[in-house]
C-alpha cells in the first residue's frame, strides 16, 4: 500500500546540504523541519571530484563535488539505524539517471523505517521518456518525489503527476565559471530566487504539487514561496548563514 506524503511543517533542507542523517552538532534546529532529506546516494559508491571547487560570483556561489557517497547499500548499513531514531520523517534522495538502477535502490528503501519518500535526482535535462520510465519502473509503497530543473517542471512535471508521482522539486541549476579553467558545478545562493518563485507560481497555477527550492534566503523568501503555492520549501545554502536559526520562527 502506497504511503502519503504528508509535512506536518512546510521546511526542509535540500540534498547535498545536512549530510545522510539528522545530526545535532551541525547547529541547525531541525525541530523546525518537517522532513530531512538526505545528500544524494548512487547505487554504487562514489569518490569526490578530482578538482572540487567552491567559487563565488555576485549573488551566489558554484559548487562542484562530485556527488560523493558511500553507494546506497553501504549507506543502508551505516544511517538507517539513525534514520529509524530521527525525530523526523527521512526523505532520501536517490541518483536516478539510469532508471534500473533507480528501480533497485527505491525497493531497498521500502523495507526501511522512517522513510516516509524517495526524491529522485537527475542529470541536467535528460531526456523525458527516460525520467518517465524511472516514474514508471519506481512507483510502488514510497511517495515519490522528482527533482527537476527549472525547465522541465513545467514541460515533463504535470505528466509525472498525471502517472503517479507525488511531488515536484527544483534541481540546483547547474553554470559554469572561469578560474584558470573552466569549472562546471551548481549554483546557490539569492540571485536564483526571482526566477524559482516564478516556477513554483506557474506550477502551482496548474494544480500541481511543487516543492519550493533555489536562492531561498530568508524567511520572507520562504514565505514568498508558500504564498505562491508551493506544498513545502527546501533550503539549501541558507543553512550555512547564521541567521538561519530565525528561519521559521
Amino acid at each position: 500500500m502506497k504511503r502519503d506524503l504528508y509535512f506536518s511543517k512546510p521546511f526542509m533542507n535540500a540534498a547535498g546540504s545536512l549530510g545522510f542523517a539528522p545530526d545535532s552538532r551541525t547547529g541547525i534546529p531541525l525541530d523546525s523541519f518537517g522532513a530531512f532529506v538526505t545528500n544524494p546516494f548512487s547505487l554504487r559508491p562514489r569518490l569526490p571530484a578530482a578538482q572540487p571547487a567552491l567559487i563565488e560570483f555576485p549573488g551566489g556561489f558554484l559548487l562542484h563535488t562530485g556527488l560523493p557517497n558511500p553507494g546506497l547499500g553501504a549507506g543502508l548499513r551505516k544511517y538507517a539505524a539513525r534514520w529509524n531514531k530521527a525525530g523526523l520523517p527521512v526523505i532520501v534522495h536517490l541518483m536516478a539517471d539510469r532508471p534500473e538502477e533507480a528501480q533497485t535502490m527505491v525497493r531497498m528503501l521500502e523495507e526501511i523505517e522512517n522513510v516516509m519518500a524517495v526524491e529522485l535526482g537527475f542529470a541536467p535535462l535528460l531526456a523525458d521518456d527516460i525520467i518517465l520510465l524511472t516514474l514508471e519502473m519506481c512507483l510502488g509503497e514510497l511517495p515519490l518525489i522528482f527533482c527537476l530543473p527549472i525547465e522541465q517542471v513545467l514541460s515533463v512535471g504535470p505528466r509525472l503527476i498525471q502517472e503517479g508521482a507525488d511531488a515536484l522539486s527544483i534541481a540546483a541549476p547547474r553554470g559554469t565559471l572561469m578560474t584558470d579553467h573552466l569549472v562546471a558545478g551548481r549554483l546557490y545562493g539569492p540571485a536564483l530566487f526571482p526566477q524559482t518563485l516564478e516556477t513554483v507560481k506557474n506550477a502551482a497555477k496548474l494544480g500541481l504539487p511543487v516543492i519550493g527550492a533555489g536562492g531561498v534566503w530568508t524567511k520572507e523568501n520562504a514565505e514568498a514561496m508558500l504564498s505562491a503555492g508551493a506544498l513545502a520549501v527546501q533550503v539549501d545554502a541558507a543553512l550555512w548563514n547564521p541567521a538561519f536559526t530565525h528561519f521559521a520562527d
